[in-house]
């Protein structure tokens, strides 16, 4: 199809409105539950407190502000795409916060800091209690009529255009990882569906074995392993596909599938890292130096040794010849007798590359 057509075409999947609205229509929304910030988005919410300052100064300086990007459910509710930052250090601010589920506190309002327009900032809250003094209600109303774009993708756009404008605008003010990307996606097409992803990322055998540092677990990488395990063994890789368009993919296809066979993938999950943390406990992913398992944990490694195990598993839990422990031990140390998994392995190798030569091997290796 030449490049006008695709264009024309792809401009029709997506149906778009949009509006100036008021900071204060966007609270009355926000609390009648007519705008919608899923819980777990809040929990990247991470501006800190000189940045919360910096925004609500803006408010009250009338700087022009960027847009928010909602999508229009058919119940006609907006569901928020980007905007978490500005919008929850408004409610924040405000006092009108809503705390995720499993929260202990309620959100308690903000105080602002000094700034170099608004030195009297300092120590400010939204309304006066005991001993902290407010803003004023000059100020609330500068805040209230203060406005913003609201760019509203329409309920009738192709059902994956909510999730690539999510992608193209998740800055927000504040980086997210790939797959804290991917969590909110999960979350727009199947909650259920990412929460099982974060329950299987929890399991303690899993977590031993991958060794996970806390930045690591903070950045979500435990929940990006186990949806690479679960693409690896559902969703064939296509060679030369990005490895983050194709876990992008992945997840899209698997959270969207009704009939994607959670319980039996759970129990295969189960049973794979249960018998690498019998057999290799915290070295399962670490380089062999032909005497002693060294270094960090590798990528390459959990591509092989996890698939492999994983698509093997009724058979190596069968043998007779030797138990299941042993097996595992002795084949984990066999890929670095094996020069192409050498040569795809290292630091230097595309991930593209890296997925194409070695994902095929993990089923062989730990063929019994």
């Amino acid at each position: 199809m030449p490049l006008d057509k695709q264009i024309e075409s792809a401009r029709k999947e997506i149906a778009t409105d949009g509006y100036d609205m008021s900071v204060g229509e966007i609270l009355n929304l926000y609390r009648d539950d007519e705008l919608i910030i899923h819980p777990e988005y809040q929990r990247l919410f991470r501006w800190d407190p000189s940045r919360k300052t910096r925004f609500i100064e803006s408010l009250l300086l009338g700087i022009p502000l960027p847009p928010i990007f909602v999508f229009q459910t058919k119940k006609g509710v907006w569901e928020l795409i980007d905007g978490l930052q500005r919008l929850s250090t408004i409610f924040e601010f405000v006092g009108v916060l809503k705390q995720p589920p499993g929260a202990t506190t309620n959100v308690a309002p903000a105080q602002l800091q000094g700034t170099n327009f608004l030195p009297d900032l300092s120590e400010k809250a939204w309304e006066s209690t005991g001993a902290i003094e407010g803003i004023g209600k000059d100020a609330q109303l500068y805040i209230k009529r203060a406005r913003i774009r609201v760019e509203i993708l329409k309920k009738e756009s192709d059902p994956l255009a909510k999730y690539e404008l999510f992608q193209r605008l998740n800055t927000g003010g504040a980086q997210l990882t790939e797959q804290e990307v991917r969590n909110c996606i999960a979350l727009m097409i199947n909650p259920q569906f990412y929460r099982w992803l974060a329950s299987l990322s929890q399991f303690p055998a899993f977590k031993e074995t991958t060794a996970q540092t806390d930045v690591a677990l903070k950045k979500q990488a435990g929940v990006e392993l186990v949806l690479r395990f679960l693409a690896f063994r559902n969703v064939p890789y296509q060679p030369g596909l990005d490895v983050h368009e194709y876990l992008d993919k992945a997840l899209v296809d698997m959270a969207g599938d009704t009939n994607f066979p959670m319980t039996v993938e759970k129990l295969v999950f189960e049973r794979t890292f249960g018998l690498m943390q019998a057999a290799l406990d915290g070295n399962a992913f670490r380089r062999w130096d032909g005497a002693q398992f060294t270094g960090k944990f590798l990528m390459s490694l959990f591509e092989v040794l996890a698939t492999g195990i994983s698509k093997n598993i009724d058979a190596i839990e069968g043998l007779r010849t030797q138990p299941a422990v042993e097996f595992i031990s002795t084949k984990a140390k066999a890929p670095w007798n094996n020069a192409a998994f050498r040569d795809n392995s290292g630091a230097g190798v595309r991930g593209t590359t890296r997925l194409a030569k070695l994902l095929p091997m993990g089923p062989r290796f730990f063929k019994p």
